[in-house]
């Protein structure tokens, strides 16, 4: 299978479908499934023609689609007309969607990648990097999710813990800034706090305030990004930071500990701390080793690397880094920053520049350029 010659002829398919009538979402979403398509089919039977081919299944699957989407109103209209479970009752529509999207059909990850392609506006390949698998992996989930939830009656909203695990990941891409989408996840997660009396719905709601309340000084004026430690924390929501605590108090004290309750303590040290060098890292490593326990997240281990290598020394980081996983993301950036703390400043410069050539988003990787240089420069003198 040659991706080169796709990705050559995915703009022009994609051209072609607008020409024809597609508004852009409904385009990119067809392509995609006629990509997928492709990579099934072309190793066994090559086309004659690889862009009509394209063109002719992508144009299928968005009438499919189009057809599917006119199905799905006539289903949501009659179910506006019963009165609807839960506690959604008391929710605006995009919430109500939310739920619905988490249908007990689909499994937890599919619902996760619909509701983010369908109503979060993210795009496959950021569903992609939230869950670490390939885009043509999520595209064929997401399109199989579709499939799914177009034969089924949204007479039964999906449960809880699904809808949190969306809303988290809204937040997380809205807060790394390429979309901006984290107010929107704040204002529905405090809907669904009001509505659900839940300890992980709290926690949740907390997290977003504490590390939303740091954002305003996260980037320079110039758009480069400033590490925590660097940060001035004069320019901290001090309300936010107060709000997100009071919130997170009341949820601990419930005695039902959760992922996010857990990571809304860690956010809470930091923010508690008045200088970096004040943060209390012997309490994050504690936190973190809650969430291991919970999450057995690979990302969390990493997280908890770092704060190894703060609470015990570099050395001591680096030692938790190397029983990972090297292909993690972030993984080659965490090393330099350990290396440079433990004093190799020459290894920390290489796996700087490594770390830069794979970060997925602009800022991050103009920042690990910058680290880079910032190193050579020292080294030089």
């Amino acid at each position: 299978m040659d991706e080169t010659l796709l990705r050559s002829l995915t703009p022009g398919v994609l051209g072609i479908l607008v020409r024809r009538g597609a508004d852009f979402a409904a385009a990119e979403d067809a392509v995609q499934d006629a990509l997928v398509e492709a990579v099934r089919v072309w190793p066994d039977e090559p086309p004659r023609d690889p862009k009509g081919w394209l063109v002719t299944v992508a144009w299928r699957r968005f009438l499919d689609a189009a057809r599917a989407d006119t199905a799905r109103r006539r289903r949501e209209d009659l179910v506006e007309e019963e009165p609807a479970p839960g506690p959604v009752l008391t929710v605006d529509d995009t919430l109500q969607l939310y739920f619905l999207c988490a249908h007990p059909s689909l499994t937890p990850s599919s619902a996760v990648a619909l509701t983010l392609r369908a109503v979060g506006g993210l795009t496959t390949r950021q569903i992609a990097q939230a869950y670490l698998v390939p885009e043509a992996t999520m595209a064929q989930r997401i399109s199989r999710a579709k499939r799914t939830v177009s034969r089924v009656r949204f007479d039964r909203p999906g449960d809880v813990a699904t809808v949190l695990r969306v809303l988290y990941l809204v937040f997380n891409e809205g807060y790394s800034g390429d979309v901006d989408l984290a107010a929107e996840a704040i204002r529905l997660t405090r809907q669904l706090a009001a509505a659900i009396d839940h300890p992980e719905v709290a926690g949740l709601l907390a997290l977003m305030l504490l590390h939303h309340a740091r954002r305003a000084a996260r980037t320079a004026p110039d758009g480069s990004l400033v590490p925590l430690a660097e940060q001035d924390r004069g320019r901290w929501d001090t309300a936010s930071i107060a709000e997100g605590i009071e919130i997170l108090q009341a949820a601990l004290a419930r005695d039902r500990l959760g992922e996010y309750q857990a990571q809304a303590a860690v956010a809470a040290l930091h923010a508690d701390a008045r200088t970096a060098e004040e943060t209390d890292w012997v309490q994050i490593v504690e936190w973190y080793d809650e969430l291991v326990r919970l999450t057995d997240s690979p990302v969390v281990r990493l997280n908890r690397a770092v704060a190894v290598g703060q609470a015990d020394g570099p050395r001591a980081g680096l030692a938790e880094l190397a029983a990972l996983d090297a292909s993690l993301p972030r993984h080659t950036a965490v090393a330099a920053y350990l290396h440079e703390r433990d004093g190799d400043l020459a290894t920390a410069e290489r796996l700087y520049a490594e770390a830069a050539r794979a970060a997925p988003g602009l800022a991050e990787r103009d920042h690990l350029i910058r680290q880079a240089a910032r190193l050579h420069t020292r080294r030089s003198r």
